[in-house]
């Protein structure tokens, strides 16, 4: 059926002008990005063919390059392109400044929904710190170093020093799992407690550790399972 033979509330366009974009479902608003069907499926059944090649996930859709998505039938350059600078843009809405850093950090929740949109998705581990000030407003973030799929190494003595440049009382140290589960292994254990130490020798509190995947989080300083050892106990 041809997009045309759709009744009108059933035309992402004219839904979207009847309803507001809030009412179209993501098959919907790539429709619209897509703009027009092939001769054997309409526009609404592209976009869902592209969508199910990720399960759904627009996850996976950002995921993909323009190699990936051309092999869905209806899908050429200019739609990749139209499609991926919408996407880029999304992340990018997500990364400007939410107005959480304007208030003093109080949860590992917090610092979670500020550090997602930079990590979520990676295929790589990231390693960042958060510099706070003694009200535990965050002074600056900055990612110290990039790894591989399994590990990152941080250099203790740099962050130490960042934080005395930037006259910070506190950080916190925040990496990914790419691998979805958030549980910190021995090497999370060990850089968790060298960093502690260091730190603690400048008076600047290491607040929390917190291990980022896609869906969840773990916080060092909110789980009580952790062994690490006592003198290393993170809180806010």
């Amino acid at each position: 059926m041809k997009i045309k033979d759709l009744c009108a509330e059933e035309r992402p366009r004219e839904k979207m002008f009847a309803k507001g974009v809030n009412a179209l479902s993501n098959a919907e608003l790539l429709a619209i990005l897509i703009g027009s069907g092939t001769g054997s499926e309409n526009v609404l059944e592209v976009a869902n063919k592209l969508l199910s090649s990720t399960e759904g996930k627009l996850a996976g859709l950002a995921s993909m390059d323009a190699a990936q998505m051309r092999l869905v039938k209806g899908i050429g350059p200019n739609r990749y392109a139209t499609i991926a600078a919408a996407l880029e843009l999304g992340k990018r809405y997500c990364l400007e400044d939410p107005g959480i850093e304007k208030v003093s950090v109080t949860s590992a929740e917090m610092i979670y929904r500020i550090m997602i949109p930079r990590l979520k998705n990676l295929d790589h581990e990231e390693c960042w710190i958060i510099f706070l000030n003694r009200a535990n407003y965050i002074l600056h973030k900055e990612r110290m170093s990039i790894g591989g799929t399994s590990a990152t190494i941080m250099d203790t003595r740099l962050i130490v020093k960042k934080a005395l440049d930037k006259r910070a009382c506190g950080i916190i140290l925040v990496h990914n799992h790419p691998s979805g589960n958030p549980r910190p292994g021995r090497n999370d254990l060990a850089q968790t407690e060298m960093l502690k130490k260091a730190a603690d020798t400048f008076d600047i509190s290491l607040m929390d550790h917190i291990i980022v995947c896609n869906d969840r989080f773990f916080s060092f300083a909110e789980d009580k399972m952790t062994i690490v050892p006592e003198s290393s106990a993170l809180k806010f």
